[in-house]
């Protein structure tokens, strides 16, 4: 089953913050379906943007919070069950991997978020940088020891760009992960420098994309992430919508 098309919010933060209804209007007359969310909700207010969502035709894929698990894990599930969004997803740093036992410690904060969500009726997933696949311990890749420890309830939305860039076949992870990864972002360019990348609309870079994405896996989203860019930010997203949906690799709206 083809995978549905939806943007990080990220990738259009400062049009969204400066104009909320037309930036999701702009996603949607391109074709795209849905919206993970990153950095509205604190601005806008949870229903404020569902209220522009549901005008825009948009679905909530997915919101990029921060893990539920300390002192504000009450405010994270109150604010994004309000926005409608059944799973919560973010990282942990990249200095959280120095090591098994800071791994260990790590994993620990994603599993109580894991537990505190579930009791919302809400689900957590891991999205990784690079540093997951970069980094081995006794000939064991980090991001193996990550699921060995998750909780089981933790989805995974798997960044594709950012594990080629640590040395990682993105293809290969999804079809171990199978219906685990419900989630991937798509992003596109050199994948050299997780600093100083500059993203290209998507097909224009380093990544196989179809190799990617016909992988077997349990994939809902396709989710366009550009972080960096040097030409109009919608042109990237048309181009990019017009890659994968003209290829058959996601469906769009159009």
């Amino acid at each position: 089953m083809t995978a549905e098309l939806a943007v990080m919010a990220y990738t259009v933060l400062d049009q969204a913050r400066a104009d909320l209804d037309g930036t999701f209007a702009r996603l949607a007359e391109i074709g795209y379906r849905g919206v993970e969310t990153y950095g509205l909700v604190e601005h806008f207010g949870p229903a404020r943007v569902r209220d522009a969502l549901d005008a825009a035709g948009l679905v909530v894929t997915s919101a990029h919070a921060p893990f539920p698990a300390g002192p504000d894990a009450e405010s994270i599930l109150d604010q994004n069950q309000e926005l409608g969004a059944e799973v919560l997803v973010w990282s942990m740093e990249r200095e959280e991997f120095d090591s098994p036992d800071a791994i260990k410690r790590g994993v620990q904060r994603v599993n109580v978020a894991a537990e505190h969500a579930s009791t919302r009726g809400m689900t957590i997933a891991y999205h990784n940088h690079f540093a997951e696949f970069a980094q081995f311990f006794d000939g064991v890749q980090a991001y193996d020891l990550l699921l060995e420890l998750l909780d089981e309830r933790v989805l995974v939305e798997l960044d594709a760009y950012w594990a080629v860039l640590g040395g990682a076949d993105p293809a290969e992870i999804l079809s171990r992960l199978r219906d685990r990864a419900r989630f991937i972002h798509v992003k596109d360019g050199p994948a050299v420098s997780y600093e100083d990348d500059v993203m290209v609309p998507i097909g224009e870079g380093r990544i196989d994309w179809r190799a990617t994405l016909s992988a077997p896996s349990g994939l809902r989203w396709h989710i366009v992430e550009l972080e960096r860019l040097h030409i109009d930010t919608f042109e990237a997203l048309r181009r990019s919508y017009d890659h994968l949906v003209g290829n058959g690799l996601s469906l769009g709206a159009r």
